[in-house]
């Protein structure tokens, strides 16, 4: 055991005082600050609003039609085809809408907008949606039905959820627990990829300078793995940390350099998927139903299952990139075909993860969340919306134990191909030869 500390010492000094280590270290929230910026400002001064002119002269719109976002409508009089056409090409409009007179829309079914550029799908939407709604006005009133009539059969019910327990079940809350679950499998994605091949890399380059020699004369190959293995990780786990303080704290700066910004930011319509929480909070009373759906998560329930997901997934993957890397020479090929059986599994929770965050109780989300290699990244999707409302304490213990169980059957694989791949050189290996290594008497 003190060997392995003494390797793994060296493995994260070594990596601590590089000066890599500090700038990608600092350098990446200081990124993220900077994108985070830049999405505030162009979501606040960059939207391409569009104003349509619209010449009715069968006074089919009464004179308007209400406004949308990004998207207004300037009625024009006495207005021809060629003079619209004329001002779209000068930049005063972006598109117009000609109706002849004595053309009745209802009966045609057809209105033509014609435009300079191409319209976006999102704007497309938009102005067909607005046009749309006063089209169905129109035609409810010519068939007698009243104002009054038409906002009661528009007036949405508010359906409110709730268990059987009574606890509310909130779209606020769902919307939450969909974007920590993503968040959280996303980042342990790319957490078993970066540190992963941190450990590969590493590997390789001790066999090839030969140094790897040097050191099995005084320890074995197995401790020399498991140490290189936690000196890694805990680099990574340090590194973690360190943005999360720098983050939280480019979080609670933002509001403070960019009040204004932050405001109409609160004010804009959000995008569905990352983003889905704050659209649940707008749909109900804003910003504070936010701030009272996320105190419904349970957060340290959260953040102690991702630190032992976050261990258990990297020590799991960790041992079997090492594994590949002490098999491989200086042909970096050969590393790349022999990690597709490593890499598949995780593309394949990835894939799950997209579907449990939508249905947490699902058949493959429950498997993916026991089944120890795509575990670490599924159950952090499905915790998010609840234990053990979603998630029965059973299955939580159970994909524990199995990872676990996991873990430790990858490294005694791992280990077995480690002793022996690490002293072979010259000789290119295949998946094959690995796994006579693997399952080798000695």
């Amino acid at each position: 055991m003190n060997k392995i500390m003494l390797v793994a010492r060296r493995e994260f000094l070594t990596r601590v005082q590089k000066k890599t280590f500090l700038l990608t270290t600092i350098l990446l929230p200081v990124i993220i600050f900077g994108l985070y910026a830049l999405i505030i400002y162009f979501s606040v001064k960059g939207g391409s609003d569009m104003t349509i002119a619209v010449a009715d002269n069968a006074g089919f719109f009464d004179g308007g039609i209400d406004k949308s976002d990004e998207v207004s409508f300037d009625f024009v009089k006495a207005a021809t085809e060629e003079s619209l056409k004329k001002d779209v090409l000068d930049g005063k409009y972006n598109g117009y809408i000609f109706i002849p007179q004595g053309s009745n829309v209802l009966q045609t079914g057809e209105i033509q907008l014609k435009t300079m550029k191409s319209v976006g799908l999102m704007s497309r939407g938009k102005i067909e949606n607005v046009i749309n709604d006063k089209l169905e006005e129109k035609k409810l009133l010519s068939l007698n039905v009243s104002k009054a009539q038409l906002d009661s059969v528009h007036k949405q019910t508010n359906i409110k959820f709730a268990t059987v327990e009574g606890a509310e079940d909130s779209g606020s809350k769902a919307g939450i627990s969909y974007a920590v679950g993503m968040f959280s499998g996303f980042l342990i994605y790319i957490i078993l990829f970066i540190y992963g091949t941190m450990v590969m890399r590493g590997v390789m380059e001790e066999k090839v300078s030969r140094i790897a020699e040097v050191i099995v004369s005084s320890v074995k190959p197995f401790q020399l793995m498991m140490g290189k293995i936690i000196g890694i990780g805990a680099v990574g786990l340090i590194q973690f940390i360190i943005w999360l303080v720098l983050i939280g704290g480019i979080n609670v700066l933002l509001p403070i350099i960019f009040p204004d910004a932050f405001g109409q930011m609160q004010q804009m319509p959000v995008q569905p998927g990352g983003m889905a929480a704050m659209q649940a909070a707008q749909q109900t009373n804003g910003f504070s139903e936010f701030s009272n759906a996320l105190a419904q998560i349970n957060l340290p329930l959260i953040i102690g299952c991702f630190l032992f997901y976050f261990l258990g997934g990297y020590l799991l993957y960790s041992s079997l990139f090492a594994a590949v890397g002490s098999a491989v020479n200086e042909d970096p090929q050969d590393a790349q075909s022999l990690t597709l059986p490593i890499v598949m599994p995780i593309i394949f929770a990835i894939v799950i993860m997209m579907k449990a965050v939508n249905d947490p109780s699902g058949g493959l989300a429950v498997f993916g969340s026991l089944f120890p290699l795509t575990s670490p990244i599924v159950m952090m999707a499905r915790i998010a919306h609840g234990v053990p409302d979603t998630v029965p304490y059973w299955q939580l213990i159970l994909s524990m134990l199995l990872l676990i169980g996991g873990f430790v059957a990858t490294t005694w694989v791992a280990g077995k191909i480690y002793r022996t791949g690490i002293l072979l050189y010259g000789k290119k290996v295949t998946p094959k030869e690995m796994w006579k290594w693997a399952f080798k008497k000695y």
